[in-house]
């Protein structure tokens, strides 16, 4: 099912650079280090895909199916150093194909072991560890969610609670994603395609805040802070929502205008004459929250904003040929950003010279773009060839020497 050294090594991408990924991975030192490959095969086409964060659970991930069916499945698999084989220590049925997978951003292990994921509904499973088999069982009987995916989880696993943000009916808008917030973990954040995006206070199990983002269907959405977060579009915006004034937002780009207008907004933006393209990812940089990143739908693009000047991008990348699928920002590096779409790449990229990561002047970000366009744009770092399209990429916020992606039916975990 798995093993390691399949596929071909990072490639350079800086001419004249013997070692392009140095800086780029967490483990210092100045020796290149070796490439390392390990992949997974599943039964199954993986879609959603993450890691764990929990240091006592080291090369640990989640991934679901992508099944034209109502029951699909999520493995939560796990490397073994020793024999460099990534193999299933979990699995269990799920309703409808999950759109995303997190595990509870709990590094020391300090709280229950648990997995979120989203489709129709956001459920919160919890994952005992060896040790509480008798109390797993005990809770499980007392568990206030039910699971409607023909049967009951697998012994194992317990459904913590299926949280429904539409009050008034069972039926819920299905979610297109969420972020859990690693600030304050008892935060959810939920989008849907019926333009609300829903706030979950996971212990209470209860909604905290429900708000229409936008126009249109809402496609993702990010946590900058405990109380700050923003979301992307059908309706080609970015828009930064501040938990303590819930009747505005700030919109830091637009698609349709060419570089976006910003300004805070209560309503909808006037879009312009051009027609808006949907955004339908979002990155927020944890390691310097001035800069996000955005994927406009069906485009090799990936757009860099710094959200004081939201007018104009810092930089777009375009070394893709084919439409981008996903973005991670570098958990450890304030500059390091990694890119995957329909080309079968994933592309690493240095955004140092950009202006990020760095304290410069205020009007950097305008100079930057302008040099960047200049030159004809920026290049990746590192590059990784994959076996087939690209849809899922994460990067590991405990081992940040690794990136994960998924392609077909294949989890690979890379080291960078």
């Amino acid at each position: 099912m798995g093993g390691a050294g399949e596929g071909d090594a990072w490639a350079d991408q800086e001419q004249g650079n013997g070692g392009g990924s140095r800086g780029v991975g967490g483990g210092g030192g100045g020796e290149a280090k070796r490439s390392e490959i390990y992949t997974y095969e599943a039964a199954w086409h993986i879609y959603a895909m993450n890691w764990s964060v929990r240091r006592d659970k080291k090369y640990r991930l989640a991934i679901a199916s992508l099944l034209e069916q109502v029951t699909n499945r999520v493995e939560v698999v796990q490397l073994d150093e020793a024999s460099g084989d990534i193999a299933p220590v979990l699995t269990f049925d799920h309703q409808y194909p999950p759109t995303k997978t997190m595990f509870m951003p709990d590094p020391h292990a300090l709280r229950p072991d648990l997995l979120a994921t989203s489709a129709d509904h956001l459920r919160i499973w919890r994952i005992p560890s060896p040790d509480d088999a008798d109390d797993g069982a005990a809770s499980a009987n007392n568990n206030n969610g039910s699971v409607r995916c023909n049967g009951t989880p697998q012994p194992g696993i317990e459904l913590r609670c299926e949280l429904n943000g539409n009050r008034n009916s069972d039926y819920c808008g299905p979610l297109t994603s969420f972020d859990w917030n690693d600030a304050d973990p008892r935060r959810i954040g939920t989008s849907s395609i019926d333009t609300t995006c829903t706030i979950w206070d996971v212990e209470r199990e209860a909604v905290d805040t429900q708000l229409i983002a936008h126009d249109k269907e809402v496609y993702d959405i990010a946590w900058g802070g405990a109380g700050v977060f923003a979301s992307v579009s059908a309706d080609g915006s970015v828009r930064v929502f501040d938990l303590r004034d819930k009747e505005h937002s700030t919109i830091i780009y637009e698609s349709g205008s060419g570089g976006g207008g910003g300004g805070s907004n209560s309503g909808a933006g006037d879009g312009g004459t051009a027609s808006p393209t949907p955004l339908v990812r979002l990155g927020w940089n944890k390691q310097d929250p001035r800069y996000m990143a955005t994927i406009i739908m069906d485009s090799p693009k990936v757009v860099v904003l710094d959200i004081r000047y939201p007018t104009l991008p810092v930089v777009e990348l375009h070394r893709h040929h084919a439409p981008v699928n996903a973005i991670a920002w570098a958990p450890h590096s304030s500059c390091h950003i990694c890119t995957a779409g329909d080309d079968m790449q994933a592309l690493i990229w240095d955004l140092s010279s950009m202006g990020t990561g760095s304290n410069g002047s205020g009007n950097g970000n305008g100079n930057a773009a302008a040099a960047a366009a200049a030159e004809g744009g920026l290049d990746p770092i590192l590059a990784y060839t994959a076996g087939a399209e690209i849809e899922q990429l994460q990067w590991s916020a405990t081992q940040p020497d690794w990136v994960a992606i998924a392609f077909a039916n294949k989890l690979q975990i890379l080291r960078v």
